[in-house]
């Protein structure tokens, strides 16, 4: 399961959050694409242990509040070998500020 979260700060940042759980982190990585191009300014979480015996992390991508208006597809996917990719992308509209 994987699904984003947005907030635009007081600072004109955007900062993105990608969680993934119902797994193990070592697993699967978390990746950023913005404008279909790879993004390296993320963090990630360590894996948390859930009552269910699995994980759930998160990555984070912060964004500056010109790059975050301009953007036209901001997309977080979860891989793992040999397993197809799960993606979500993150939308304006779905920003809390």
């Amino acid at each position: 399961h994987t699904y984003g979260n947005n907030t635009i700060s007081s600072q004109s940042t955007a900062t993105l959050v990608c969680v993934a759980s119902g797994g193990f982190p070592s697993d699967w990585s978390l990746s950023w694409t913005v404008d279909g191009s790879s993004s390296r300014s993320q963090d990630s979480s360590a894996g948390l242990l859930q009552e269910d015996g699995l994980y759930s992390w998160s990555s984070s991508l912060t964004l500056s509040e010109q790059q975050w208006m301009e953007s036209v597809s901001v997309s977080c996917e979860a891989t793992r070998s040999g397993q197809p990719a799960v993606t979500r992308q993150l939308t304006r509209d779905q920003c809390s500020q």
